[in-house]
């Protein structure tokens, strides 16, 4: 998909490049879906055909029924939606329980909500950044409303045992909502979720070769009957989301995930092996620590160089045309919160690194980020 064969670009956990034949898909529907799904003449038929020819696609993906997937404009609106609109249906308890390294948008809700009275608790990541999710499973109990854990992290590449979780959270207590941030796992991992017990997921285009401004949430039936969104204006969306829907947009979406859900397997085998050149040649740096645990997810490796802070390794590689990143793209440079809450040490904290490889990335990439990496590790200590 890359156009500059002197680019190495190793941030697709932040956003991917849009494919070519995704565009193509939306530029088409642009002008030969031009008319609003909601209107009752043919044009707007064939709208609201094309939309859920999309939504359908889209679920099987997930394996949910067509009806439990809703377009929206990003994986953030989505886990807002979902959460606040969740906690709004559940008067018998106040408790809300969440893993401790979540995206800002579940921690920053969970936040508000706890400013408005619901006692929500964050438990904490392990030290090696691996979350068992037992600890919630031991906090549940009558008065929990919501679980929200997400499926892989999108700063060390962790991979939390959702299904589990969803499931025994199910035997404490049937009425709890649980809710997974699955944006950094769909496409990545396989995904059912017709029967897993979890009630909503939330995923993004623009990790997935798709355009920023659209995504998707499934709510489960049970749970879309009971919900209060937070948003008012309309019927879109089963009335749960308002707007009149970016077809254009949904259809690319659509288009980005049928072409990537075949080759899940043979993907990530590639991926892997670029995931471990890459950490043999960071053997050789002796100071450098892995902050990603053993069985994260291949698209993501996370270290600590701990000599180099990292907005100065980040200048003198994208000097080079390596782009990597330090923490979440959402973070705007601050410090990486998922490190903070596996306990990292200052120095650690302020020089980690975040590498994220998309099927598109070669050995020619690593190799690039390895050299000028080294460079950098020579020239720049002090500095």
């Amino acid at each position: 998909m890359r156009t500059d064969p002197t680019l190495h670009y190793l941030d697709n956990a932040a956003t991917t490049m849009v494919d070519p034949a995704v565009a193509e898909v939306i530029h088409d529907a642009m002008l030969r879906h031009w008319a609003n799904p909601s209107s009752l003449y043919p044009p707007g038929a064939e709208s609201e055909a094309a939309l859920s020819r999309a939504r359908a696609a889209l679920a099987r993906t997930l394996g949910c029924k067509s009806r439990e997937f809703y377009f929206t404009s990003c994986g953030s609106e989505g886990n807002n939606l979902a959460l606040l609109g969740a906690a709004r249906t559940r008067t018998f308890g106040k408790k809300i329980l969440c893993s401790g390294f979540e995206h800002p948008s579940v921690r920053r809700p969970l936040e508000a909500l706890a400013d408005a009275g619901w006692q929500v608790e964050f438990l904490p990541p392990a030290a090696d950044g691996s979350f068992d999710v037992a600890q919630l499973l031991d906090r549940v109990d009558r008065s929990t409303v919501l679980v929200a854990c997400m499926m892989v992290n999108n700063e060390t590449g962790a991979r939390c045992d959702v299904e589990r979780l969803a499931r025994e959270v199910k035997g404490l207590n049937s009425r709890a909502v649980v809710h997974v941030d699955g944006v950094q796992a769909w496409m990545r991992l396989p995904v059912r979720l017709e029967g897993s017990g979890i009630d909503s997921f939330t995923v993004s285009g623009h990790k997935i070769h798709a355009p920023k401004g659209v995504g998707g949430l499934y709510l489960n039936d049970k749970l879309a009957q009971s919900f209060r969104p937070p948003y008012l204006g309309g019927e879109q969306e089963r009335g749960l989301r308002p707007g009149t829907e970016n077809l254009p947009y949904a259809l690319g979406l659509a288009a980005a995930a049928q072409k990537l859900a075949p080759g899940l397997t043979e993907r990530t085998a590639r991926i892997r092996a670029l995931n471990e050149r890459l950490r043999a040649g960071l053997a050789a740096f002796p100071t450098v620590e892995l902050n990603s645990p053993a069985d994260a997810v291949p698209e993501i490796l996370n270290f600590s160089e701990n000599k180099v802070r990292s907005e100065t390794m980040l200048a003198w590689l994208a000097g080079a045309k390596v782009y990597v990143s330090s923490a979440s793209a959402c973070g705007r440079g601050e410090p990486s919160h998922t490190l903070q809450a596996m306990r990292r040490p200052p120095k650690a904290v302020d020089t980690a690194i975040r590498v994220s490889f998309c099927a598109d990335n070669t050995e020619e990439d690593v190799d690039a980020f390895l050299e000028r990496f080294e460079a950098g590790m020579k020239q720049l200590q002090g500095v």
